[in-house]
């Protein structure tokens, strides 16, 4: 059973939604501020957290921000409909997804089910699972235990950030639309103005660093899509 906790100070609309994902299989915990929301994440043993932007003692923002200092966690951030900004800081900082408020518990249940199918279990990689690594030049992307190396080394990334990784090393050398990459990655269309990819590509950018010839590893075709270079 997956362990999902939910950090928000609106008690009633938490006591609502955990009713909710528990009647769909999940183990469900609650904390109603920031601060005792970071400290319990940090614990350990949650598969998701889905996190408010608005509370008191510490805000959704800097909750996430401590959280990733510590942990890859998938993040789902619930944040106030229409507003863009706090959408996209939440991608830059590592959130994986975000839902506007008010939303239905199906429709952030669907979210949660969403992060969890592409994130998956979270292990080393090992002769076990090495003959299913992806590589692609100096990256091995290992799809059964989300885990990732870059010259060798561990290459952190979210869960999101691999799965939008994994697209494109499977489609290395080629131009890929972010269209497809949606489809592929998050498992539903692309909608008008949603950066949500050009935000999560910006990350990985940065992780991978620049190229010996001073190119980012990962091209953009703007208003086409991305690709990434073999070499």
């Amino acid at each position: 059973m997956h362990r999902v906790l939910l950090v928000d100070d609106d008690v009633d609309l938490t006591s609502m939604l955990s009713l909710y994902i528990s009647r769909e299989g999940f183990d469900v915990r609650v904390a109603n501020d920031g601060e005792t929301g970071v400290n319990e994440a940090l614990r350990g043993g949650y598969a998701l957290v889905v996190l408010d932007i608005m509370m008191p003692r510490l805000s959704g923002m800097e909750a996430l921000r401590r959280i990733r200092t510590a942990s890859n966690v998938p993040v789902l951030m619930l944040t106030a409909r229409g507003d863009n900004v706090d959408r996209i800081v939440g991608l830059n900082m590592g959130a994986d997804d975000y839902v506007p408020k008010p939303c239905t518990p199906g429709e952030l249940v669907a979210r949660i089910h969403a992060i969890l199918r592409r994130t998956g279990g979270r292990s080393e990689p090992g002769a076990a699972n090495a003959a299913q690594a992806l590589t692609v030049g100096a990256l091995t992307l290992y799809p059964g235990t989300r885990q990732a190396l870059w010259h060798g080394a561990p290459l952190e990334l979210t869960g999101t950030e691999f799965s939008l990784l994994d697209v494109l090393a499977r489609h290395a050398g080629q131009l890929t639309s972010k269209q497809d990459i949606s489809q592929a990655a998050f498992g539903r269309p692309l909608t008008r103005f949603d950066r949500r990819i050009d935000v999560h590509i910006s990350s990985i950018r940065q992780k991978l660093g620049l190229r010996d010839d001073g190119r980012s590893w990962i091209q953009s075709v703007r208003g086409l899509g991305y690709q990434l270079l073999k070499d």
